[in-house]
């Protein structure tokens, strides 16, 4: 049982009737139709290990950090946050200087450290096409609400707004919103390495490719792909932290992809329609897939992808 103290779970009272709720055209407050009431939020106290695990436990790619007395916003830490400070980017600072390369200490600051504390919030009363809207303008994938009282009432998703709206899709396909600027990787690749590519680009997920003697052909091939999410569920694994013989981070961001990644990828072709994308995503629970055409990647499709589809409907 989680501790009343390190985990807030707080509901939103009023959710209200709502009519027309797959139509992004839809009058205000009608979002909380498709948002989460019952966000679990964690104190700014927390440490970066235990987050890691809550995210893994609940598999959230985002958490809010809320004062535990008032309820309040105080900022949001994601998956993309404790990759930077596992090697991606500035938060390394930690691991690397603060604490000298002490993997072990370090994961034992509070998530305070790492959290993104000027939070775009929108209140429980606006519009899906408001929140789509901040969503696309800020390249945000998750907008906390609030109540009146500036308290945290919910949380919206682009993967919520995706998965509610896949059905007016029908006549859109994935070559139509596909990203076409792919960054790929190769199974050697180290962790370490990975979370740079991923926190320099903005990426929740990366494409392995490889396995052809031809290397114009095996840069498109794609051998498997490995997520934001895979590389935080690795880092916080039990028998990864209880087996360490050294307390040095470069061990552990020294683990090749082929560790990891997954290895049979869930494809999309180019002419699938977006309602067959989505009904994927949730089947299999993934926010991105690969586009695949004559066995070689030329695209990627992405819940963010999807958003935009949404904003011209």
């Amino acid at each position: 049982m989680k501790e009343k103290t390190s985990i807030n779970l707080r509901k939103s009272m009023n959710r209200g009737s709502v009519e027309h709720e797959t139509k992004v055209h839809d009058k205000q407050g009608e979002i909380m139709k498709i948002a989460t009431a019952d966000v679990i939020s964690i104190p700014p106290s927390k440490s970066i290990k235990d987050t890691a695990k809550v995210m893994m436990e609940h598999e959230f790619r985002r958490l809010p950090i809320t004062d535990p007395g008032s309820g309040k916003v105080l900022g949001i830490v994601t998956v993309m946050d404790i990759l930077d400070f596992f090697g991606g980017g500035n938060k390394f600072n930690i691991i690397e200087k603060k604490y000298e390369d002490n993997f072990l200490a370090a994961i034992n600051e509070p998530v305070r450290e790492i959290m993104t504390r000027d939070v775009i919030c929108l209140s429980n009363k606006s519009s899906i096409k408001d929140v789509v809207d901040v969503m696309l303008s800020n390249q945000i994938g998750a907008l906390p609400l609030i109540d009146a009282e500036e308290k945290l009432a919910g949380i919206v998703t682009e993967r919520d707004i995706a998965l509610s709206l896949a059905g007016e899709m029908d006549d859109k396909t994935a070559q139509d919103y596909m990203s076409t600027k792919v960054f790929t990787t190769t199974p050697g690749t180290p962790i370490e390495s990975a979370c740079k590519i991923m926190v320099r680009n903005g990426l929740r997920r990366i494409p392995i490719v490889g396995g052809e003697a031809d290397i114009s052909k095996a840069a498109k091939k794609v051998l498997g792909i490995v997520t934001s999410t895979d590389i935080i569920r690795f880092l916080n694994a039990k028998d990864l932290f209880d087996h360490l013989n050294t307390n040095a981070a470069s061990q552990v961001l020294e683990t090749k992809l082929s560790e990891i990644m997954v290895k049979d990828a869930i494809i999309a072709e180019p002419e699938d329609n977006i309602s067959e994308i989505c009904e994927l995503f949730k089947i299999s629970n993934i926010g991105g897939v690969p586009v695949i055409k004559d066995d070689v990647i030329i695209g990627i499709i992405t819940e963010r992808d999807i958003l935009r589809a949404i904003k011209n409907l």
